[in-house]
């Protein structure tokens, strides 16, 4: 936890990487001052004991090199573009235990700044009295578990077409899955509450397959509606899917925002799957953003039970060393000393039955969720195949079998590794 200052006050600390024309250590001066007691100019009311009361600190600033040209467009120039790595810290009584108060200082005008040419918010520390005051996960891996009745990874899909089915044709498909041993299925996030496949209908049809399935087989499978939308709208749309039996909703944080995540855990019964779709703005850019691990702690803080974390030699730009990352970052500590309020990582996007082990190696535990679109549905036994070679990967992963292996005596897997291209995994 960070350290309390003199008069007790606890403290939360962000780390950025940062370049400036003018410099980093003046630009830190800047961002401290914009981003708490100071403006453009000194105010009179700006007293020395103001500022020692309620200013950020700068921590520590550290140059890492420089460059001839500014990484992001910036109306201040210099002869040359300094860049390091500062951290800055507020007084938790700046805020109090606000989440959206939190954002709104450690990510707020600070990337607009002129004397800042590049800025990316890279890790934030909370004392443990702000993880204690926000709700965190209602169910994370325990909840999830008790709901789906599964000791190992959940095996899990998305429905596919994203959109453009009916309630009816979604609900066939559920049944195919259900039937085939799948623990998770998912809404795309694309799928919404729209004219073709409203959510009554889908809730409706897809319940009745999956309540009949639980009657005859005593396992529920999980599925996660997506009721993505204003705040009074996503609260019935949980309230539904309950009455209905169902045993989890999914919302597009970003999306909704932290208010609306936040107002969902304290007015649903059900565990919350976190989409993080528009991700790539935040991420994309080495010079601007703001890191995954950072995000997902207010996310977690929120309420959401699980959070997506792309996957191992995904189809989209993160690097594996990013995922890792991502991955072990939901299952750690919110903040030191106080509440963990852990989460569930999902991996999805390109996944097969070759990033199995790997993925499980990351975290060393089977504390997550494995979704696979094509590398269930594309099997060439089906769907039911895809399950159980899936299966049969986190089964030899958790045994320490090599995959190869494994498929020898494994008829299942041994047609998946056949079908899928072993990718190449940068761990």
């Amino acid at each position: 936890m960070i350290a309390k200052t003199g008069d007790g006050m606890d403290r939360f600390e962000a780390t950025y990487d940062i370049e400036s024309p003018k410099g980093i250590g003046h630009a830190a001066e800047v961002l401290a001052g914009e981003q708490s007691t100071g403006t453009f100019v000194r105010l009179a009311l700006e007293t020395d004991a103001l500022r020692d009361r309620s200013g950020a600190r700068i921590e520590e600033v550290t140059v890492l090199g420089s460059s001839n040209a500014p990484s992001l467009p910036t109306r201040s120039t210099g002869p040359a573009y300094e860049r390091g790595r500062i951290r800055i810290s507020w007084p938790e009584e700046n805020i109090g235990p606000s989440l959206t108060n939190l954002l709104a200082t450690v990510a707020g005008n600070l990337f607009e700044l002129a004397e800042i040419s590049a800025l990316r918010l890279t890790d934030l520390t909370l004392p443990a009295s702000f993880a204690q005051n926000n709700p965190g996960p209602a169910f994370g891996i325990d909840g999830t578990r008790r709901l789906s009745g599964v000791s190992g990874p959940l095996i899990g899909t998305i429905i596919k077409p994203s959109v453009g089915l009916s309630a009816v044709e979604t609900a066939a498909l559920v049944g195919t899955l259900a039937g085939a041993g799948i623990d998770f299925i998912k809404d795309d996030e694309l799928q919404a509450n729209g004219r073709y496949c409203p959510l009554a209908d889908r809730v409706t049809a897809v319940m009745r397959v999956l309540n009949d399935h639980a009657d005859r087989t005593g396992k529920k499978v999980m599925y996660a509606f997506n009721i993505t939308d204003e705040v009074d709208e996503m609260a019935r749309h949980a309230e539904m899917v309950e009455r209905a039996g169902g045993t989890c909703v999914m919302v597009s944080m970003i999306p909704v925002g932290l208010s609306g995540l936040r107002a969902l855990r304290d007015r649903s019964g059900l565990p919350i799957h976190g989409h993080r779709a528009g991700w790539g703005m935040f991420s994309r850019s080495p010079h601007v953003g703001i890191a995954f691990p950072v995000w997902q702690k207010l996310w977690r803080l929120a309420g959401a039970d699980h959070l997506h974390v792309n996957g191992l030699a995904n189809k989209f730009t993160e690097p594996d060393a990013v995922v890792a990352e991502a991955a072990r970052s939901v299952q750690a500590p919110v903040s030191a000393g106080g509440p963990h309020h852990a989460a569930v990582p999902v991996y999805s996007s390109g996944q097969t039955v070759w990033q199995m082990a790997a993925s499980r190696r990351v975290l060393g535990n089977d504390d997550f969720i494995f979704c696979a679109g094509g590398g269930i549905m594309s099997h060439p036994g089906g769907p039911g195949a895809g399950v159980v070679a899936l299966r049969q990967s986190a089964e030899a992963a958790r045994d320490g079998i090599a995959i190869e292996e494994a498929a020898r005596t494994r008829p299942e897997l041994a047609a998946a590794c056949a079908t899928f291209k072993q990718p190449e995994i940068a761990l």
